[in-house]
């Protein structure tokens, strides 16, 4: 048997090292060693599997990190991470103190630009090399790896739409495997689909069109044809298209077969692909799941009902109302702005629009939010998935900002739910005719109620907006929660030694505020902690407190959230530690209030 070519490689230099008819073997230990460290420590798998010839051919043919080296999402770079320095500490890969799942410009050179949200990288190594003209550097070479799903995004066709008009040395590589996190859609895909199939004549090449040297569609798995293409484009000069052909998850049966649920598994048989599996009997249910079965029912009942994600169907479980009513269900593709006025324009015309975003990625289309929906009071109900710490997935994926920057904006309605039956209740009420749009926050995860279906769905009770409710009386402090932190607080309550001191208020609605509840808190208590699974700066505890100086109230109000820094990877739970948030933390400060 061979030597292992892999443990000899720390960088690219290394590498470069080896003679070309060598790099087959790279790349099948490559992929092992990937599949190896996932199956255990868990993350992005399929993504990075497909990419791995073409990982290894861009660090062979060049220069980086001189040259400068962009992955567009960051899903598919840990190929990339094991080749340029991070091999021996790759376990760490999405843990607290380890490095990050996605590319990350402080973690390492090689590492041109920090990504975790999709069609970034035209603009960004554009914009890189354009600089590099400026400073007169015209021999050093910036590339762009995008995939299929990320390049139908208005930001990427922003990039090589400028792009076609400059002599920057920029080349974009697609990577065109016609999945995301689950399946490409629209007319590029189609398009892309046709060019695959030798049925669009090069002269109508949407892409030579822009002024792009376009080349391909070539096998992204042939690594000598891709090092021969790369060296042949290293030596032409202005903006260039390569168009490869991979398929993700390659390498591992299950993973090429059944490519949504391998994007990432889980804990799975590093031999076998086969996926650990997890029993769901007698556990609560998925936050995102009690939002897709009950859209679906209220939308069985209600014809007005449409649902809109951007690329994230499984993600949110807008997939149960696609598979049902594929009509009214829309994933309109990695496009957030698109998606917003695409829900304003359905509510002008009387639907009931359930607009599923990631808290993380509604920042993308803030300017629709504003405009597009809000000046125009348009009741677009907005479900903000994976709002508060989600976890492994860093700073780039924490839904820790849209309190802040949601509660400025005037008429729009914001709410958090306690659990999942509020999450069940507000999402039957917001159908039966808000006059205004709502934010509905709720976390990544579980809730607390097993039987929640059999119990509720279909039985909804409806929910006065602007209503906050006593879950604890007390006499000297009010601890005021929102969302499903409030478990948090209820549990630490309930393990002190004089919780009679202590009440607890839910306050679901952020914006309106229940001002009633809050002056005979404000007149009842003698101090106040409020706590919340988001940004500490311009959130619920900031409205509280403009609340408290708007009417002249000097009690001590304490407020807990995720402080001002960008908190990094880890588990929820540890990341709760981190920010105070846990159960033992509330205790303490409880005790010591």
């Amino acid at each position: 048997m061979a030597d292992n070519l892999l443990s000899s490689i720390y960088y690219p230099t290394d590498l470069r090292k080896l003679d070309e008819l060598q790099l087959p073997q790279v790349a099948r230990e490559l992929r092992d060693f990937i599949i190896d460290i996932v199956s255990v420590k868990e993350g992005h798998l399929g993504a990075s599997l497909g990419v791995v010839e073409l990982t290894i051919a861009l660090h062979y043919v060049f220069k980086t990190p001189d040259d400068l080296l962009i992955w567009d999402v960051g899903h598919q770079a840990y190929g990339h991470k094991i080749l340029t320095g991070r091999r021996e500490n790759f376990d760490t890969n999405r843990q607290l103190n380890g490095i990050s799942g996605f590319p990350k410009r402080s973690e390492s050179e090689y590492d041109a630009f920090g990504v975790g949200h999709s069609s970034t990288s035209i603009s960004a190594a554009l914009g890189m090399a354009i600089a590099s003209n400026l400073k007169g550097d015209l021999n050093k070479q910036h590339i762009a790896v995008i995939g299929d799903a990320s390049i139908a995004s208005g930001m990427a066709f922003e990039g090589l739409n400028h792009a076609g008009v400059t002599d920057a040395n920029l080349l974009v590589i697609l990577n065109d495997n016609a999945i995301g996190i689950d399946p490409s859609v629209g007319a590029l895909k189609n398009y892309l689909t046709s060019v695959k199939n030798g049925k669009n004549p090069k002269q109508n090449n949407m892409i030579k069109s822009l002024n792009f040297d376009y080349s391909g569609p070539i096998d992204g798995h042939d690594i000598f044809a891709v090092i021969k293409e790369l060296k042949r484009l290293q030596k032409i000069k202005g903006p260039k298209f390569l168009h490869i052909i991979t398929t993700k998850g390659k390498g591992l049966k299950q993973a090429e077969e059944d490519q949504v649920k391998y994007h990432a598994p889980g804990k799975f048989d590093a031999k076998s692909g086969e996926i650990h599996s997890k029993s769901e009997e007698n556990l609560p249910p998925k936050y995102q799941d009690v939002f897709g079965l009950t859209v679906l029912d209220l939308a069985l009942k209600n014809e007005k009902i449409i649902g809109i994600t951007p690329a994230m169907p499984s993600g949110s479980s807008l997939k149960f109302m696609m598979e049902a009513l594929p009509n009214r269900a829309f994933d309109v593709g990695i496009a957030e702005q698109h998606a917003v006025t695409l829900a304003a324009g359905m509510a002008t015309q009387g639907m009931i629009v359930y607009c599923n975003i990631y808290s993380t990625f509604l920042q993308r289309a803030y300017d629709q939010v504003i405009h597009d929906v809000a000046i125009q009071n348009l009741p677009v109900i907005f479900c903000l998935d994976r709002a508060g710490l989600v976890g492994e997935d860093g700073a780039t994926h924490h839904g820790l900002y849209d309190i802040a920057y949601l509660r400025c904006i005037p008429n729009m309605i914001i709410y958090a739910p306690l659990n999942e039956i509020a999450l069940q209740n507000i999402l039957y009420t917001a159908q039966l005719g808000l006059n205004n749009p709502i934010a509905i926050r709720y976390p990544r995860g579980r809730g607390v109620t097993v039987d929640w279906q059999s119990n509720h769905l279909g039985n909804n009770n409806s929910i006065e907006i602007g209503k906050a409710n006593c879950l604890k009386t007390g006499t000297i402090t009010a601890v005021l929660s929102n969302g499903t932190i409030g478990k948090n607080v209820t549990e630490a309550l309930a393990n002190l030694n004089n919780p009679n001191d202590i009440a607890h208020y839910d306050f679901p609605f952020i914006k309106p505020l229940d001002e009633k509840e809050l002056h005979q808190i404000f007149t009842q208590f003698s101090s106040i902690i409020t706590i919340e699974d988001g940004a500490i700066i311009g959130g619920f505890g900031t409205a509280i407190l403009e609340f408290a100086s708007a009417h002249n109230y000097n009690i001590p109000i304490k407020t807990l959230g995720v402080p001002d820094v960008f908190i990094e990877q880890g588990t929820v739970t540890e990341l709760q530690q981190l920010c105070k948030l846990d159960v033992k933390s509330l205790e303490l400060i409880f005790s010591t209030k």
